[in-house]
């Protein structure tokens, strides 16, 4: 009997575990104001980088920056795409396109004014990076040092293999 309530115990803690493994199906904004599914705009044959960011939040400028460097790299190598998913607010969303022009970046960015995504994925901090394959969430990070990108481009090749 103890078993079967540790197991049970066991079942029930990790169960939301279960439930983020899903990519959510969200609506998004291009930054010229078209509506797109996030489920939809993944890269279906191959691996899918997801970072949500601020025009606000130094660390999060640092990582697609230090990205955006050697993203052109990443995808010779491996089937790799990079959706930049910005999570300014009404008060704050005017300043990404004159922001992601002036980066010149070389990958997606939609927009989730609403945070609808943010709150979907439990994403208390931002940058907030998940690596997606089929649809599901298969690698979280959080935050930003300097040399990440290299540790998150590790992983890519592991699930590309």
């Amino acid at each position: 009997m103890k078993n079967l309530f540790l197991a049970l115990c066991l079942l029930l803690i990790s169960m939301p575990s279960f439930a983020q493994d899903e990519l959510p199906n969200v609506d998004l904004k291009t930054m010229e104001g078209k509506n797109v599914v996030l489920k939809e705009a993944t890269n279906k044959e191959g691996i899918t980088v997801i970072s949500l960011w601020a025009t606000w939040c130094v660390p999060c400028l640092k990582e697609l920056d230090a990205i955006n460097e050697i993203y052109f790299e990443w995808q010779e190598e491996v089937n790799v795409e990079l959706i930049a998913v910005s999570v300014d607010d009404s008060r704050t969303v005017k300043r990404v396109k004159s922001l992601v022009n002036g980066k010149d970046w070389d990958f997606s960015v939609l927009l989730d004014t609403n945070n609808d995504l943010k709150r979907a994925l439990n994403a208390s901090t931002i940058p907030l990076t998940i690596l997606v394959k089929d649809n599901k969430i298969v690698f979280k990070h959080s935050g930003y040092n300097p040399g990440s990108e290299l540790e998150l481009f590790e992983k890519i090749m592991e699930l590309s293999k």
